[in-house]
């Protein structure tokens, strides 16, 4: 046995070596990158014309008006994205995600993809008939399933829990009413 010890060349090629088994190379993952940017500085910029588009209406207790948040936020992901890319320029790159306890060399779980899909369709499309109390009672009970969950009474009453006091929530807590369908009248 030899007593080797580690010195400045190890580190380099250990660094190599992980770069190589890292995935694809540094031009294409910055290619990807300034995609984000790109992203972000057309959602900053929707989001600030579409505030430009709200009426200016100041009041006593309300100096501000509601434009101003939305217009706030859109120049702050427009900034963010100019110092995103500034640092990708500069050679900023991220961390490769360690996946904790999943294995990245899977395959996408394409059922369960498409189970959550479904289940939210189906909200989306039930909610006004049925009310938010069972389109949510839905949702949550579907999403439970899709990823897993297999004690279904159990989820079930955690489902309409969830969905009860997401409705009392919003109706008492934030003044906005979300539909009570066929539900109407009991809620």
């Amino acid at each position: 046995m030899s007593s080797h010890q580690a010195g400045p060349a190890d580190e380099v090629e250990d660094a190599r070596s992980a770069e190589t088994r890292s995935g694809p190379s540094r031009e294409s993952g910055d290619r990807a990158q300034y995609g984000v940017c790109v992203f972000l500085v057309l959602t900053g910029a929707a989001v600030i014309v579409d505030a430009l588009g709200i009426a200016h209406i100041t009041s006593g207790t309300d100096p501000v008006g509601p434009r101003a948040v939305p217009v706030i936020l859109g120049v702050l992901l427009v900034v963010a994205s100019v110092v995103y890319a500034v640092d990708v320029a500069r050679g900023g790159r991220g961390e490769a995600e360690g996946g904790e306890d999943v294995d990245l060399a899977q395959g996408s779980d394409w059922r369960t993809v498409l189970l959550l899909i479904g289940v939210f369709v189906v909200n989306a499309l039930l909610i006004e008939r049925l009310g938010w109390v069972i389109s949510g009672t839905l949702l949550f009970w579907g999403t439970a399933f899709a990823l897993g969950n297999r004690h279904y009474i159990r989820s079930l009453l955690i489902a309409v829990t969830l969905s009860l006091v997401t409705f009392y929530a919003f109706a008492i807590g934030l003044g906005v009413n979300l539909p009570a369908g066929v539900l109407q009248g009991i809620l």
